[in-house]
């Protein structure tokens, strides 16, 4: 076997892409649950947005001179790095090719110095969660992704509205007292994209949120604000937003309002790891 890695480009866009989509499909058909992606042009897609982003590290794997898998580290974080994702050709499964990209992306991470790094997995895969273990990240939270039709809520006394730049600041200082760092970088870019909102309660800033579902997060200050954010969203991106399980009440809450479970997730992490001194949702990379 002739393996080798490389730095990823953009002319490597469409064939990466077609092995996201179709590795992520596979294992979740295999375990009958959807796929992270409803079609191959949105895995294309995230794979061009991550290749010609200057923030995302990337790796591609090449077989006998053929491109079978790729893995994406998020540094938009200064302390916390991300695996954004990490994909092997179904075709090549069962030939280290997972392990050497992973074993890639740690050597990044330990170049870079990062205090910790993170992922998430999709609980029912096994082999993943097996090889993520082996190479020394420990499971911090068990998740759920839930998924439903708009809940249309307003909860009394807490103001949902659109973030602004404005808000940065004030949002940042909320992160770093949850999880003791702040994830500047990704508020921003949401803002500029209009996909981020605040919750406002007895006039003061209670909790924000990246987007409601599987690409965005969000922090607030108890389960009212955070139930404000979901409930003003108008929709749950991708598979749905996800939920630590240990959160029983907001969980519950979830539920009775006609949200489903879509699948169980975990929350993975080497290094630094604060435990949330708030309530959260994170995103699908961390």
């Amino acid at each position: 076997m002739s393996l080798t890695l490389r730095s990823g480009s953009l002319a490597d866009t469409e064939r990466c892409g077609t092995i996201c989509y179709e590795a992520f499909k596979a294992i979740a058909d295999r375990h009958q649950f959807p796929p992270d992606f409803s079609a191959p042009q949105a895995a294309v897609a995230s794979t061009q947005r991550r290749l010609s982003h200057a923030s995302y590290y990337s790796v591609v794997a090449e077989l006998e001179g053929r491109i079978v898998g790729s893995a994406f580290l998020d540094e938009r974080s200064a302390t916390i790095a991300s695996v954004a994702s990490i994909t092997v050709d179904p075709a090549a499964q069962g030939r280290m090719v997972g392990r050497r990209l992973m074993e890639a992306i740690l050597q990044r991470v330990a170049e870079r110095r990062y205090p910790g790094v993170r992922l998430i997995q999709a609980a029912y895969n096994t082999r993943s969660l097996s090889l993520y273990t082996k190479l020394g990240f420990e499971v911090r939270e068990s998740l759920v992704a839930m998924q439903g039709p708009p809940l249309a809520l307003q909860l009394p006394g807490y103001t949902v509205r659109r973030a602004t730049e404005g808000d940065i600041d004030e949002c940042n200082a909320l992160c770093v007292r949850v999880h003791g760092h702040d994830r500047r970088v990704e508020l921003a870019e949401a803002i500029e994209r209009g996909r981020a909102t605040v919750v406002e309660h007895a006039d003061r800033l209670t909790g924000y949120a990246t987007g409601i579902g599987f690409a965005g997060h969000a922090v607030g200050e108890g389960n009212d604000a955070l139930r404000a954010l979901i409930g003003d969203a108008s929709e749950f991106g991708g598979p749905g937003f996800l939920l630590p399980t240990r959160n029983g009440a907001t969980f519950r809450w979830c539920l009775q309002h006609g949200l489903r479970i879509v699948q169980p997730m975990t929350l993975m992490s080497i290094g630094l790891y604060n435990e949330p001194q708030e309530v959260f949702l994170p995103s699908i990379v961390y």
